[in-house]
């Protein structure tokens, strides 16, 4: 593509570079000059303009645009995503549900190393989206791009984007009290978002004091497709009330702990199909935590083990929650 300026005589079929107000209306930048376009340049007194020209095999920014959207994800239904129409060489990946992204970040990584001119800008690996928000925009920076370019980036991140719906209709929360511990309503309002959010319906939630054996006994009776635990008290080591509750109720312990704060007594096992989540206490807040990252993976079906959870920790820093009783800063 050849940048520059051009004699107003020579411009048509040229790409206007920038916008120019004539006495009758705004040309816009990135219009396609004619012949009526000219005639009302040069009335203006204008005998140059700066324009892009095409050279030979380069393709239109839209066009290049909406090629690398459509081999991002060639299948946006089964993907559940919507690939908006190019404009101004930008096209959209908007989620069609709620779900987690899943990105195949070394391809999308190698595109973007092809030519600078050509962009993908996505969301973090498994971020939560609802539906509508926007996961990716493909951008082409000049308004045309050589077209070896585009189809080395259509090959280097081909199927490389989708979003992962959940696969779960149903949660149970199990709920442990404690003489003096913390009111429920918030916490379960709070979890109930969480679930819903995710396309999910909360069961019943089922309030049990903090005992192993009447831990266990709502556990093996929860009727959700994900059981999700809330104790009155934190649990602080693998063989706690809750965890233990669990293995009592014929269920296993895949991980305790997880290095994000707020977070960090998270755990996270199975009891026959059903995955079962130890919620962190921080999750009676609605703000952001690590129980957030692990929920809509297992929810959206995404494999979640104890590796993965390890592997959280770098991002895994977030925000204070204003909940907290102690601040994480010591005081100098």
């Amino acid at each position: 593509m050849k940048f520059g300026a051009v004699p107003v005589t020579e411009a048509e079929g040229c790409i206007l570079a920038h916008s120019v107000r004539t006495r009758d209306r705004k040309l816009k930048k990135g219009i396609t000059l004619e012949a009526d376009h000219l005639t009302e340049l040069a009335a203006e007194g204008l005998e140059e303009v700066i324009v892009a020209r095409l050279d030979p095999g380069d393709v239109h920014e839209n066009d290049a645009a909406a090629k690398l959207a459509t081999a991002l994800c060639p299948e946006p239904r089964a993907a559940n995503l919507k690939i908006t129409k190019p404009f101004t060489g930008r096209v959209n990946l908007i989620a069609e549900a709620p779900g987690a992204v899943v990105l195949d970040t070394a391809a999308i990584e190698a595109l973007n190393a092809i030519h600078p001119m050509i962009t993908v800008a996505t969301v973090p690996q498994y971020q939560q989206m609802a539906s509508g928000g926007m996961v990716a925009t493909i951008k082409m920076i000049s308004y045309a791009v050589p077209g070896a370019a585009v189809q080395a980036a259509c090959d280097a991140g081909a199927g490389a984007i989708r979003l992962a719906a959940p696969r779960y209709r149903t949660a149970s929360l199990v709920v442990t009290e404690i003489p003096g511990g913390p009111p429920n309503e918030k916490g379960i309002a709070a979890i109930r978002a969480r679930v819903e959010a995710l396309g999910m319906a909360l069961t019943e939630p089922r309030i049990v004091p903090h005992q192993v054996a009447q831990l266990a006994e709502a556990i093996a009776e929860a009727p959700g497709e994900i059981v999700l635990i809330l104790t009155g008290s934190a649990t602080s080591d693998p063989a706690d009330v809750a965890p233990e509750a669990l293995r009592r109720a014929g269920g296993e312990v895949q991980r305790f702990g997880m290095p994000v704060d707020p977070g960090n007594l998270l755990f996270l096992g199975d009891r026959g199909a059903s995955p079962v989540i130890g919620l962190p206490g921080c999750a009676r807040s609605p703000a952001l935590n690590g129980a957030d990252w692990v929920l809509s993976r297992v929810a959206c079906g995404i494999p979640t083990t104890g590796a993965d959870i390890a592997g959280m920790g770098v991002g895994g820093l977030l925000k204070e929650i204003p909940t907290r009783p102690q601040p994480r800063a010591g005081r100098s």
